[in-house]
C-alpha cells in the first residue's frame, strides 16, 4: 500500500484520534459504549499512517485521554501504576506490526488475511507486555504467580484481541469497498484528486 496523500493523511489521523477519544473511556464496552479502539488504531495507524512522529502522537494523545478520565471523569485509577510505563511499548508492537505489513497490503485477499493474522500475533504481544507489566509490576497482586497469570492473561487476553481483530476487519471491509468502488484508490490516483 503506498503513502497516503497529505490531506488525507491529515483525515485519517483525525479520525482515528476522534475514535480513540470516543471509546477509550469505556474499556469493554456497553449498551451505550464501543470497546475500546486504541489497540486497533495503533495497529492501523502503523499500516496508514506509519509515520513515528504520528505513533508518538497517539501515545500522547492516550495519556490524555486516560489523564482526563481519571481526573475529571471518575474513571477508576487502578491500572495507573508503575507499570503503566509499558504502554508505550506495548503500542508500539502495535504500530511496527502495522507498518511492517503495510507494504504488503495491496488489496488482494491474500494481503487481507496476512494484515488479519499479523494483528492477531501483534495484538496478543501487545496485550502480553502491557498485562505482564500490570500483573508483575504494578503492585495489585500481593503474591504474583505464574500460574495465576497464564489464568487471568487466558481469560482477558481474548477479550482485547477480539475487540481489535472486530475494528481491524470493518476497516479491512472498508478499504475492500474503496478499491472496488472508488476507481483509482488501489494505487493512489483518488487520495491526490
Amino acid at each position: 500500500m503506498k503513502p497516503l496523500s497529505r490531506p488525507l493523511f491529515a483525515a485519517v489521523a483525525a479520525l482515528f484520534a476522534l475514535l480513540m477519544i470516543g471509546t477509550r473511556f469505556h474499556h469493554f464496552g456497553d449498551v451505550l459504549h464501543l470497546p475500546d479502539a486504541s489497540m486497533a488504531l495503533f495497529f492501523l495507524g502503523g499500516i496508514y499512517l506509519r509515520k513515528h512522529l504520528a505513533f508518538v502522537g497517539f501515545v500522547v494523545l492516550s495519556v490524555l485521554v486516560d489523564w482526563y478520565s481519571v481526573s475529571y471523569a471518575g474513571v477508576s485509577d487502578f491500572c495507573i501504576t508503575v507499570a503503566y510505563s509499558f504502554m508505550p511499548l506495548a503500542y508500539a508492537m502495535l504500530w511496527y506490526a502495522g507498518r511492517l505489513l503495510a507494504p504488503r497490503y495491496d488489496g488482494s485477499l491474500k494481503s487481507h488475511l496476512i494484515v488479519f493474522g499479523g494483528l492477531l500475533v501483534s495484538a496478543t504481544l501487545s496485550y502480553a507486555i502491557s498485562n505482564g507489566a500490570f500483573y508483575w509490576l504494578g503492585g495489585r497482586y500481593t503474591e504474583p504467580n505464574a500460574t495465576q497469570y497464564v489464568q487471568r492473561f487466558l481469560q482477558w487476553a481474548p477479550l482485547f484481541v477480539r475487540a481489535a481483530a472486530a475494528y481491524v476487519l470493518a476497516a479491512q471491509v472498508v478499504q475492500a469497498l474503496l478499491f472496488r468502488f472508488a476507481p483509482g484508490a488501489r494505487d493512489g490516483r483518488a487520495a491526490r484528486a
